[in-house]
């Protein structure tokens, strides 16, 4: 299978939907869980408001992110922006950093069920990694699971270790939850 991958614009917006489908890509979430204000709750927002708050960020040029096919048919997404516009990492713990403004963040994945352990996951990261390098990005980050079993896919959307390993990030920290992952450019 020929995977080709794209940067996301703000005419990708039909592709995005066509994608998530009716559920959002995984329980309302349209890549929305991250950018979660402090004094909002994820169930008021889960599902349509989620969906109209990404939709503006994608067709105003806000949101930044990655698009896989499989000829004409859109079978994968990566997110990637400023850490500092996922405004939950720095409530998790074990996500905290003091450089947060000098790192872009890859928090998340949806691929396709049919299309999942095909290395779509890695052609988007591979292409993310390119489209932030050529912005002239010096810290890249990734939060993969900690796959101490078999997890359903839908635990799986921050990636896994061995995808981030493959292209050179080393763990920054390790602390109980999710692990943080970077790699650096000169």
């Amino acid at each position: 299978m020929k995977i080709t991958t794209i940067n996301v614009t703000p005419d990708s917006w039909k592709h995005i939907e066509e994608l998530f489908g009716n559920n959002g890509a995984c329980g309302g979430c349209w890549c929305m869980s991250w950018r979660v204000a402090k004094n909002e709750k994820w169930e008021d927002i889960k599902g349509i408001e989620s969906k109209k708050r990404f939709k503006k960020l994608i067709t105003s040029g806000l949101a930044h992110g990655a698009l896989a096919f499989s000829g004409d048919e859109v079978i994968g997404w990566c997110s990637f922006d400023k850490r500092v516009e996922y405004f939950k990492l720095d409530r998790a713990p074990s996500l905290k950093c003091d450089d947060a403004e000098n790192v872009w963040s890859i928090p998340c994945f949806f691929i396709k069920k049919g299309f999942r352990g095909k290395g779509v996951a890695a052609a988007l990261l591979k292409h993310s990694m390119k489209s932030l390098h050529q912005r002239g990005v010096k810290i890249i980050e990734g939060y993969p699971v900690k796959l101490e079993k078999e997890l359903p896919a839908a635990f799986v959307w921050t990636g896994t270790f061995s995808l981030f390993e493959k292209e050179g990030f080393t763990v920054v920290s390790n602390k109980k939850g999710k692990q943080r992952v970077r790699k650096m450019f000169p």
